[in-house]
C-alpha cells in the first residue's frame, strides 16, 4: 500500500469498499434478474426458515435508503421472490421451494465467485481479523449481537 493511501480515515475505505461491493452484487445479480437484497432472502432462508420479522432484523443492515430516501423495504423484495415461486409461507414460516433452493445454489456459485476475486491476494487469517475487528468495532458503536438475529 502506498504511503498515501494509509492517511485516508477508516470510514473512506469502509465506503469505498461497500460501494464496489455493491456496484458488482448489481451487476452480477442483475444477470440473473435478483436484487441483492433478494439474494440476501434466498441466502438467509437457505440456511434456516423464517418470519419475516426475523427476516428484518437479520438483514437490517442491507436495508438502505433509495436513491429518493425512501427505505428499502422486505417485504417489497419478499413479494417478487414468492411470486416468482421461489419463497412460500407455511403458517407465517417462510421457506424456500424446490425451484427456489436451486436458484439458490446457482446464484450461491456466483456470489462465491465475487467474494473469491474480491479476496484475492488477501491472506485468510489477515481476512478473518478485518471481519472480527469491523464486528468490535460495531458492537463499540452501539451495534447489540442480540438484536442481529431472530425475534430477541
Amino acid at each position: 500500500m502506498e504511503p498515501h493511501d494509509e492517511r485516508k480515515p477508516l470510514g473512506y475505505w469502509l465506503k469505498l469498499v461497500d460501494s464496489l461491493i455493491n456496484e458488482q452484487f448489481a451487476v452480477s445479480l442483475d444477470e440473473h434478474g435478483i436484487t441483492r437484497l433478494q439474494w440476501q432472502l434466498l441466502n438467509s432462508l437457505a440456511q434456516e426458515p423464517a418470519t419475516l420479522r426475523q427476516l428484518s432484523h437479520r438483514l437490517a443492515p442491507f436495508l438502505a435508503p433509495t436513491p429518493d430516501d425512501e427505505p428499502d423495504t422486505i417485504a417489497e423484495h419478499l413479494a417478487e421472490l414468492v411470486d416468482s415461486g421461489w419463497v412460500t409461507d407455511e403458517a407465517g414460516s417462510l421457506i424456500l421451494t424446490d425451484q427456489g433452493r436451486l436458484g439458490w445454489e446457482k446464484l450461491d456459485e456466483t456470489v462465491a465467485g465475487m467474494r473469491e476475486s474480491s479476496g484475492a491476494g488477501i491472506p485468510r487469517e489477515d481476512y478473518v481479523t478485518t471481519v472480527r475487528t469491523l464486528h468490535r468495532m460495531a458492537v463499540n458503536l452501539g451495534w447489540n449481537d442480540s438484536t442481529a438475529e431472530g425475534d430477541n
